[in-house]
């Protein structure tokens, strides 16, 4: 086996792993990434984000041609979607974007593996493949391995009508019924997919409400909007089995009266989170500590094992693709020798690719009630919003949280036409410590969605809010 020598291994081709190796080597670093797959991206870019991004947009464009378009006086005589073309642009997207990610590798000069990484030594990664072994040795190492969707004890995943987003994506047809366990962010996003194709979505949480990790008041509002398109939301149930009877899948469940409940579908979406994907890297081998099933790193995101890091959803915080990347940049400059900024993991937005969408950035009011942290709020409607009514989307508002004496925004979250886009300002305005008045104070381009921003900041500083 021939050994070749590396500044940096980077081990997972995901929006960490390749951000981190691009950044390396930037800094001049002689870098290697290893990929399990054929393909460069991770799950993000391959069977998440993207793909998933890809289809909402296609759906959603054919949901407006049904219930919009007459509206805006577009008369469109038959309209029928063709998911074997949405399919195919949803591919067609994922191969744009992972031949970029190849090209980035190709125009920073890094080697690229694929095959599956494992630690020889602290040093030492095999690489194994259909052509057999081989060992590169690096004087850093970057475990970037990423996630794979959780499981549920007792339900065995079938990936044909048991399924998780992975299978969810890539559908031959659309269910009639379609079960979904889990009311996070992936699995919203997968069944809006095929409720506007007209799948009749039948939602079941253990939790009391949906996206259970944002802000309840914009649970609440989503719970409505979804209501509205006829899904049916089960929330506070726990879900005790689920098997496939002839050719349908049953779903057993147990209210919060102790009830048992039976739900039948065509499919069922197991989307009930992720799990760090650490398998078959040798981490024993070498010592490497682990915390609550995620590989342990100090405040500088380095192992106990000297020069040897790990980034992205295999350690603690949120499991976000923008969280993994700016931790790829972070451990690539630390590597380097520079004093990098660190991540402030309250600083990294959330988003729900609904429509409306949905996102939060910084404190929650149950998370500033249970510091013991006064504030005050401000809100605003989408509704009276111009560039919302021009477009027909009214649904939502956005809500600011700000320090009840010094006015400084401590929390905004949104629901709304955009508010992916929107919450970008809002990150700025808590990075930066600005207050409601400040960000109210500011002009703002007229008719915009991001106005509703602004009049939410006036609404929090003495009721000042013009439009509403």
């Amino acid at each position: 086996m021939s050994t070749r020598q590396y500044d940096v291994i980077v081990i997972g081709s995901g929006p960490g792993g390749y951000t981190a190796a691009i950044r390396c080597a930037q800094l001049g670093k002689k870098t290697a990434i290893i990929e399990k797959y054929q393909t460069l991206g991770g799950t993000c870019l391959n069977v998440g984000c993207i793909p998933t991004k890809a289809l909402l947009d296609s759906t959603e464009h054919y949901h407006n041609a049904i219930h919009n378009f007459k509206s805006h006086g577009v008369e469109v005589n038959e309209i029928k979607y063709n998911l074997t073309q949405m399919m195919k642009r949803k591919d067609d997207v994922v191969d744009l974007s992972v031949k970029g990610v190849a090209h980035l590798m190709k125009k920073n000069e890094i080697d690229v593996y694929y095959g599956i990484g494992s630690f020889e030594d602290k040093n030492k990664v095999k690489i194994t493949n259909s052509d057999g072994e081989k060992i590169i040795e690096g004087t850093n190492i970057i475990i970037a391995t990423g996630s794979k969707p959780a499981k549920l004890p007792g339900i065995e995943i079938d990936k044909k009508k048991i399924i998780t987003s992975t299978e969810a994506i890539a559908l031959n047809e659309v269910p009639k019924d379609l079960l979904i366990i889990g009311a996070g962010a992936i699995g919203l996003e997968i069944v809006s997919v095929y409720s506007r194709l007209g799948s009749k979505v039948t939602v079941i949480e253990y939790m009391d409400t949906i996206i259970p990790t944002m802000d309840k008041g914009l649970a609440k509002e989503l719970t409505r909007i979804l209501k509205k398109h006829k899904f049916d939301i089960r929330v506070s149930h726990k879900v005790t089995g689920a098997k496939v009877i002839d050719n349908r899948v049953e779903v057993t469940a147990e209210n919060n009266k102790g009830e048992s409940v039976v739900f039948k579908g065509d499919y069922c979406l197991v989307a009930v989170g992720r799990r760090p994907y650490t398998d078959n890297l040798g981490l024993e081998k070498i010592g490497i500590e682990m915390d609550m099933n995620r590989v342990k790193v100090d405040e500088n995101l380095e192992t106990n094992v000297k020069d040897i890091y790990a980034i992205g959803d295999v350690i603690l915080g949120p499991m976000l693709a923008h969280k993994a990347s700016e931790e790829g940049v972070f451990v690539s400059e630390k590597i380097a020798g520079l004093n990098p900024h660190k991540l402030d993991y309250n600083l990294v937005p959330g988003v729900v690719y609904t429509w409306p969408e949905v996102s939060g950035i910084g404190y929650t009011e149950e998370e500033l009630i249970k510091k013991g942290i006064e504030y005050k709020i401000g809100t605003f409607p989408f509704r009276a919003s111009g560039r919302a009514r021009a477009s027909i989307d009214v649904d939502g508002l956005i809500k600011v949280l700000a320090d009840k004496k010094t006015d400084v925004i401590l929390g905004v979250h949104m629901i709304g036409a955009r508010c992916a886009d929107i919450i970008a300002e809002a990150t700025v305005a808590i990075k930066y410590k600005a207050t409601a008045e400040e960000i109210g104070n500011i002009c703002h381009a007229h008719p915009t969605y991001a106005e509703v921003l602004k009049e939410a900041c006036l609404d929090a500083t003495s009721n000042r809010a013009i439009h509403n």
